[in-house]
């Protein structure tokens, strides 16, 4: 039975480490075969251009809200969301609780030349050098769900092979911890990891935590422009958006919309 005080994030975290603590895959070879990958995309450099960027989504299903897109084709949608005007992709590759695969990443990352991260709970080395190989460019590194020890050295293995990071944050103290590791792309989610409800009080409050020369994205509960320009007014570069556009029914025009907020 879930201790009372658990959240979804121990839950998920705690079933991926008990799938990486049974991976018997030699981390050494691993870690050859990404340092010899063709280079990767330039993840953060995109999201520096002037004006709000969007980081469109593939996301079928999340824990709180169920289905959201669940027979979504990743090609398809990734080329709607560089036709509205995306700077990069993310794409869930979480299986149990958001419905993803690598083969998604794969999919959606042959189908357009963007930038594209790796959406998932990176608990382990091995999860590092998987969103190498799967062919991701940024890697997201959840400092709620990691120790300090574990944040830093994720965050250099993943330079060290040519990822981007993306290092999520919720709190004052996390920002401090993502910053101390050296990330130059830190993302503020909105979404509270107790009730899974979005508090759009989180970013504002963060954003004036983000300092010169870092790119902030807010991450979460961003329903459409009015919500985007907010952010964009508050400080944030960039805006990563699943929910609203997997479920517009017209994923270009709602991407486009985002964008045309600032």
């Amino acid at each position: 039975m879930a201790a009372a005080n658990e959240t979804y994030l121990d839950r998920i975290v705690a079933q991926h480490r008990k799938r990486a603590a049974a991976d018997r895959r030699d981390p050494q070879h691993l870690f050859d075969v990404a340092k010899g990958c063709v280079p990767a995309k330039k993840f953060r450099s995109a999201l520096a251009e002037p004006g709000l960027s969007v980081i469109a989504e593939v996301k079928r299903k999340s824990p709180s809200k169920g289905d959201l897109f669940p027979e979504l084709d990743p090609a398809i949608l990734a080329k709607q969301y560089f036709d509205g005007g995306a700077a990069c992709l993310s794409v869930l590759t979480d299986n149990p609780h958001f419905g993803g695969s690598p083969k998604d990443l794969e999919d959606a990352s042959a189908a357009v030349d963007l930038p594209v991260l790796r959406k998932d709970f990176t608990v382990d080395a091995i999860d590092v050098l998987d969103a190498r190989l799967m062919g991701a460019d940024a890697v997201l590194l959840i400092a709620a769900a990691l120790s300090s020890a574990e944040l830093k050295h994720f965050y250099l293995l993943a330079r060290e092979i040519g990822l981007d990071v993306l290092v999520e944050v919720h709190d004052e103290r996390e920002m401090e911890a993502a910053l101390e590791v050296g990330a130059d792309l830190v993302g503020v989610n909105q979404r509270d990891l107790y009730t899974f409800e979005v508090d759009h009080e989180r970013a504002m409050r963060m954003a004036a935590l983000v300092p010169p020369g870092v790119i902030g994205v807010a991450e979460s509960g961003v329903r459409g422009p009015e919500d985007a320009a907010v952010l964009n007014e508050a400080g944030y570069h960039a805006v990563l958006v699943g929910e609203t556009l997997v479920t517009s029914g017209d994923p270009a025009a709602a991407v486009s919309a985002l964008r045309g907020s600032h």
